[in-house]
């Protein structure tokens, strides 16, 4: 993995180019008893083959009998693809969960032309579970797509 340099220019950061951004709305939901939701980002070629996890949020202060990693296998599909295997924190990939808004994700600049699929899964306690794919082609990689409940629009441009 190549480092990353920031430079800040008039007080700008200014940031390498990426290969596009991924949006994704973590939606504003009115429920009696509200838990910001665990939420996996991750790509894998459309043919199959290993997935490459971009962003997993969760509660990173949970601590005791029971950490946050403990409920990462509720997201169930980024955790078969290869979640388990994961070494939680994972630098420069897992955070804290997040408010509802609109987040962006850097897609990685070192994908090779081809087909993918983004996935992204949401899994909230006391709430539901959801995944949204988005279908993509490297490069002039653009999608969209949204999820029903726990995941709002997610787009890539």
């Amino acid at each position: 993995m190549r480092p990353t340099l920031m430079l800040t220019l008039g007080g700008v950061i200014a940031a390498p180019a990426s290969a596009g951004t991924i949006t994704v709305t973590v939606p504003r939901l009115t429920v009696a008893e509200y838990h910001r939701p665990y939420v996996a980002v991750w790509l894998e070629p459309a043919a199959g083959g290993p997935a490459r996890t971009l962003a997993v949020w969760y509660d990173v202060k949970k601590g005791g009998n029971e950490p946050g990693t403990k409920w990462l296998s509720d997201l169930r599909a980024w955790w078969r693809k290869g979640g388990r295997s994961l070494t939680m924190p994972a630098n420069g990939v897992s955070g804290a969960t997040r408010a509802p808004g609109q987040y962006q994700i850097p897609l990685p600049t070192d994908l090779k032309p081809g087909a993918y699929v983004l996935n992204v899964e949401a899994a909230r306690e006391t709430g539901g579970r959801e995944i949204v794919t988005v279908p993509l082609t490297v490069p002039g990689a653009k999608g969209r797509a949204s999820g029903s409940h726990e995941l709002g629009a997610i787009e890539v441009r």
